[in-house]
Formats: structure tokens, sequence, C-alpha cells
């Protein structure tokens, strides 16, 4: 392993000028879970770890103008058991109840999760594909059982956070910190698919942070869940997941936000579904209908086929859970 050292930043001013120094490669590192993983099979050689552990107020959940501000630096832990979430935003306590295993909640941190990056097997195993600056996605003719069956090409990962889905389903914001200062940007505008950079997953630039979350103030008669299914109990990422968040009068749902993860390079919003909800009652019937539609243009690989059923069932099961 390449010899780094380590910088603890005392604010986030400090972290993204270290980012930005030229001459030496520099990662950010939060609760490290994913980052020293990758340095230790040597898909990230960095000469400095950037550590924001030291920088107060950044793992905090606090109501500000309106809005619930998450700091990026909360664990995933601290996050699912909040009562302010639980309460109002539960789609994202059970999606960071859901990540990994309890060592990695107990580590892992809300931005981290959000921009971690892909566990496609050739990714992860050093092959010269598009994420390791080659230009080849070689999972379309191989092993591509976990892959994505929406917005693949040239790149078929799937985004691995259980708790983007969510954000996006809460039409969240992110706030980015640069050296050469802050903008804020929606979630769903957040992640980029392989066609707009087959290389990378999402807006940041390499001396940017996500420093925090905002999210709307909730709405009277908010319902919102989260369901995933993998392929074995713990630790491994979704297969299919779904985020669905909806106002309801009464038995009717005035507006819904249907959210899919597992299935493609980004957080996949399906909007045809949301129409469909509108206005109605979540009868199993209409939420058999939703299913059906969730998965309209679908574009399953030679082995991954069996998501577009699973993806109709979990989105079915969920509306009618919350339907009531």
């Amino acid at each position: 392993m390449k010899a780094f050292s380590n910088v603890n930043p005392k604010d986030l001013k400090e972290a993204t000028g270290v980012l930005r120094q030229k001459g030496r490669s520099a990662t950010i590192v939060g609760g490290g879970s994913d980052a020293l993983g990758m340095v230790k099979e040597r898909l990230i050689t960095p000469d400095v770890l950037v550590s924001l552990k030291s920088i107060r107020g950044l793992d905090q959940v606090k109501e500000q103008k309106g809005e619930v501000v998450i700091g990026g630096l909360i664990t995933l832990d601290a996050l699912s058991r909040d009562p302010l979430i639980r309460k109002n935003y539960n789609v994202l306590a059970e999606a960071a109840a859901h990540v990994g295993t309890p060592q990695i909640r107990n580590a892992g941190t809300l931005a981290g999760n959000v921009c971690q990056r892909p566990w496609c097997w050739y990714y992860r195993n050093g092959f010269p594909c598009y994420k390791n600056g080659g230009n080849t996605c070689f999972s379309i003719t191989g092993e591509n059982e976990f892959h994505a069956i929406f917005g693949g090409g040239p790149s078929f990962i799937v985004h691995p956070s259980d708790t983007a889905p969510a954000l996006v389903a809460l039409d969240a914001k992110f706030r980015i910190v640069g050296p050469s200062g802050e903008r804020t940007i929606a979630a769903a505008d957040f992640f980029k698919l392989p066609s707009d950079n087959p290389a990378r997953e999402n807006v940041l630039a390499n001396d940017e942070v996500l420093a925090e979350i905002h999210l709307p103030a909730a709405k009277a008669g908010a319902r919102s869940a989260y369901h995933k299914e993998m392929d074995r109990e713990a630790w491994t990422h979704a297969v299919v997941s779904v985020a669905v968040v909806m106002e309801m009068d009464g038995q009717v749902c005035k507006t819904a936000r249907v959210v899919l993860g597992g299935v493609a390079p980004i957080p996949w919003r399906v909007p045809k579904v949301e129409a469909m909800l509108a206005g109605k009652r979540i009868t199993p019937e209409l939420a058999a209908q939703a299913g059906a539609a969730a998965v309209e243009g679908a574009r399953p690989l030679a082995k991954n086929q069996y998501k577009v059923p699973l993806t109709q069932a979990v989105v079915k099961q969920t509306l009618v859970k919350l339907g009531g």
C-alpha cells in the first residue's frame, strides 16, 4: 500500500483548500468505511486523507428556517434513530437503518453513503472499466446479475446508496462547499447518468464536499416508507429498493414521489407512477397497476431479467402498506 499522510482540518474551508492543492492527490474521509477499503484495494492511491471528523457541527439534525438540516457527517445509525427524522421523514430513517451492518452504520456517514463509489465486481477488482479510467463495461457480456435495468450505457452500474432514493423522494437539497464558495442543488440533480460522464456518478468536483442535506418542512398527512430486497440478509446492497413519499388526505393520495434503487446508475424516479396515484385511493388493484407501470421501459441484461418482476412486486407491496 502506498504511504499517505492524514490531515484533520478545523473547518470546510481548510478541508477544500487541501483538496485543491496541486502536486498531490487527496481523498475526503468521513466515516472511512468506503474510502479506506478503496485504498486497500488500490482503487485510489491518495497522498493525503482529509478527515472531516474534527469539524464541529456537521453531525447534527436541526430545524432551521422552516427546513430540517442534516449534517453530512451524521452517522447512519444516529440518523436512523433521530426522533425528528423517524417522526416526519420515516423513509429516510428506514433507509439509513437498512445500510450494511451495525458496525458500518455506526461508522458510515450520510454524505459518505450518498457519495460512495459503485460496488460493481469489475470495478472493485481493478478491471480497466469506465470507472477505472478505461473505455469498456465488462458487465454487458459478463456477470450482470446485479446491474442496471434502467438508464444504463455505456456503463451499467447501479447506484449503491440506500439513502439516496429516500432523499430524492423527499425532494431534499444538497449544500456543497468548495474553495470558491458554496452552492445548493436539488438531490435529483446531484446524481448523473453514465451517458453524461461514465467515469463519475455525481456533480461533485474533486475539491468539493457534500456538507449538508436540507429537507423541506414535513406536510400534514405525509406518509413514507423504504423497502429493500437483498440477495442475503445482511451487509449487502439493494438488489431492488423503493422509496415512497405520499401526501394523504384521509385515504386519498394527493401527491406522491416514487424512487427506485438498485436498478439504475442513479436513484430512478418514476413520474408515471406518481401521476397514477395522485387523487386516488391506494387500493391493491391500483398498487398492482403502479407496479406494472414502474417497469415500463426496463432494458434488462442477460442475467438480471428477474429484477423486472421483483421491482413490480416491491412497488406494489410498499404502496399497499402505505395506503393502509
